[in-house]
């Protein structure tokens, strides 16, 4: 059964009975995001990373030095497929891989300073054409984001 959620009131409600929650704030929900998150990928850099090298960066910058397969966990792949992932990284220079410090059969990984580099860049490119679209909104507008910001970040994370 899900968790009660807050309304923008701040009141909690059930998403199963609540008739706010109809097909068409589903729609343009789910429309707005892929279509902001489309621009966001657009402001991507030049290098040749695909989406899932730069997603396993992301984790890795998140989590710090882990095993392959904590990272395949947290990025919902399979461990063949996140050591293939990883293989390509640790080519490009992005990862290192160590022996684990406990378990001699597991492998750690973690970021370069090459990678580093490369996730700030990356991330200050589409965090510069947010600061200039957001300066386009009114301060309600921004303020109204605020607020919703972290209820986007947890329906991402459930």
């Amino acid at each position: 059964m899900s968790a009660p959620q807050l309304t923008a009131d701040d009141q909690a409600v059930d998403p199963a009975v609540d008739p706010a929650v109809d097909e068409e704030l589903v729609g343009a929900l789910r429309t707005g995001v892929m279509r902001l998150a489309r621009r966001l990928r657009l402001e991507r850099s030049g290098n040749d990373l695909t989406l899932t090298q730069l997603s396993a960066l992301g984790a890795l910058h998140r989590l710090g030095t882990t095993t392959i397969g904590e990272l395949a966990n947290v990025e919902n792949v399979k461990p063949p497929s996140m050591t293939r992932t990883v293989n390509c990284l640790e080519e490009a220079g992005l990862v290192s891989r160590r022996a684990h410090e406990f378990d001699g059969r597991q492998v750690v990984v973690g970021l370069t300073a090459k990678a580093e580099a490369v996730l700030q860049a990356d991330r200050q490119r589409r965090d510069a054409w947010l600061k200039t679209h957001l300066g386009d909104l009114t301060e309600a507008e921004r303020a109204l984001l605020r607020r919703v910001a972290p209820l986007l970040d947890r329906m991402a994370q459930e």
